[in-house]
C-alpha cells in the first residue's frame, strides 16, 4: 500500500520584500493564542487548541482581516505553524509520564498499539479510496490515531505536506474530536461501560488531549485518570510513527537532497527532542513547578501554531472535497471508536 503521496502543481504565491518580515504574523498568532486562552477560561468545555483553530479560520475569512492574513501576516503565520509547532511537540514529551503509562500493564499497551495501527492504516486506505487530494489521508490518519492536531503537525514536518492539506486535516480532526465531547458520554450507559472502562475508551478513541479531558471528566475522577493515562500511551507512539513516515519517505526519495544540499535526516530533530524530553521527565529530576511551566509554554506554543494553521484554511477549497472529507472523518471515527471499544472490553 502506498501510504505517501505528494500533490503536484501546488502554486505558491510569492511574497514581496515589503511583507516578508514574520513579526506581524507572529504577533497575530500570539494574539490568537491569548484570545483562545480567554475563551477557554470563560467556557472550560471549549479546549484552548480547538478555539485556536476556529479563530484562525474565522480571521482568514472576515472581510476586514483576510487581506492582512493572506498578505502581510502570512510569513509569520506560516512560521508559527511550522517552528512553534516543533517546539511545542518537544515540550509535549515532558508531559509523558512513562512510569505511569507502564503501570497500566502490557495488555493495555498492546490494545493501544492495536488501536493506533488499525486506525492509521484503515484511515489511509479509506482516504485513498475516496480520492482525497495530496497528503490529506496520511495527515487525517495521523490525527485520528495519535493526538489530533499536534500529531498532524509532526508528520507534516517530515512529509513536507502542502500547508492547505495540513490546515484542512487539522480542521476536520478538530471538528470530529469536538463532537466526541458531546456524543461519547451519551453512549456510556447503552454500551454498559463502568467509569474506569469509559475513561479507557475515551483515552483510546478521542484525538486531542484537551478533548479527552473534556469528554472523560463527565464520568468522574476515575474515568478521567484512566483516560489521561491511556491517552499518554498513545502520545508515546507519536515518535515511532513519525520515524516510520520519515524512513518511508527516505526509501521512496532515495538520493534526493534537501534545498541545502543535504539528505533529509532519518529521524527529525524535533522527534529526537520529544524523546529526550520524555526521558528527562522519567528521571524525576525536574521539579513540579518546572513541569507546570513547561505545560503552559507547550499549550501556548501549540495554540499559536494551530492559529497559524487555521488561518491557512480556505473554506471554498475545502468545500470542494467536503463530502469526501466528511465521509473519511465519519469512517475513521467508526474505526477508532469500534476498535478501541473492543480493546477495552477485552482488557478490562
Amino acid at each position: 500500500m502506498a501510504l505517501l503521496h505528494r500533490p503536484h502543481g501546488v502554486a505558491v504565491r510569492p511574497v514581496s520584500r515589503e511583507t516578508s518580515t514574520p513579526w506581524p504574523g507572529l504577533a497575530t498568532a500570539a494574539g490568537g493564542a491569548l484570545t483562545a486562552w480567554c475563551i477557554h477560561r470563560l467556557v472550560p468545555a471549549v479546549p484552548m487548541l480547538t478555539a485556536s483553530v476556529v479563530l484562525g479560520i474565522a480571521m482568514a475569512h472576515l472581510p476586514g482581516l483576510r487581506t492582512f492574513v493572506r498578505g502581510t501576516a502570512r510569513p509569520g503565520l506560516s512560521l508559527a505553524g511550522r517552528r512553534l509547532m516543533r517546539i511545542g511537540i518537544v515540550l509535549l514529551g515532558l508531559g509523558l509520564g512513562l512510569d505511569q503509562v507502564l503501570r497500566l500493564g502490557w495488555a493495555t499497551v498492546a490494545m493501544v498499539v492495536g488501536v493506533v495501527a488499525a486506525t492509521f492504516l484503515g484511515t489511509v486506505w479509506l482516504g485513498r479510496r475516496l480520492g482525497l487530494p495530496g497528503d490529506q489521508p496520511l495527515l487525517i490518519a495521523t490525527g485520528y490515531s495519535i493526538c489530533g492536531a499536534s500529531a498532524i503537525g509532526a508528520v507534516s514536518e517530515v512529509s513536507g505536506s502542502d500547508e492547505e492539506d495540513v490546515a484542512a486535516s487539522v480542521a476536520l480532526v478538530t471538528l470530529c474530536g469536538t463532537l466526541a465531547i458531546a456524543v461519547l458520554p451519551l453512549l456510556q450507559g447503552p454500551l454498559g461501560l463502568s467509569d474506569p472502562a469509559f475513561g479507557r475508551w475515551v483515552g483510546a478513541g478521542v484525538h486531542d488531549v484537551g478533548q479527552v479531558v473534556a469528554t472523560a471528566q463527565t464520568a468522574g475522577p476515575d474515568a478521567l485518570g484512566e483516560a489521561v493515562l491511556v491517552k499518554l500511551m498513545r502520545v508515546a507512539l507519536l515518535a515511532p510513527l513519525v520515524a516510520a513516515v520519515a524512513f518511508s519517505l527516505r526509501a521512496r526519495r532515495r538520493g534526493v537532497r534537501t534545498a541545502s544540499g543535504r539528505r533529509p535526516a532519518p529521524v527529525p530533530l524535533f522527534v529526537a527532542g520529544f524523546l529526550a524530553a520524555a526521558a528527562l521527565r522519567a528521571t524525576g529530576a525536574l521539579p513540579d513547578v518546572a513541569l507546570e511551566w513547561a505545560h503552559t509554554a507547550q499549550e501556548a506554543l501549540l495554540a499559536a501554531a494551530l492559529f497559524g494553521l487555521g488561518s491557512a484554511v480556505h473554506l471554498p477549497t475545502l468545500a470542494r472535497t467536503g463530502g469526501r472529507a466528511a465521509a473519511l472523518g465519519l469512517g475513521a471515527w467508526v474505526v477508532v471508536a469500534g476498535v478501541s471499544y473492543a480493546g477495552v472490553v477485552l482488557t478490562v
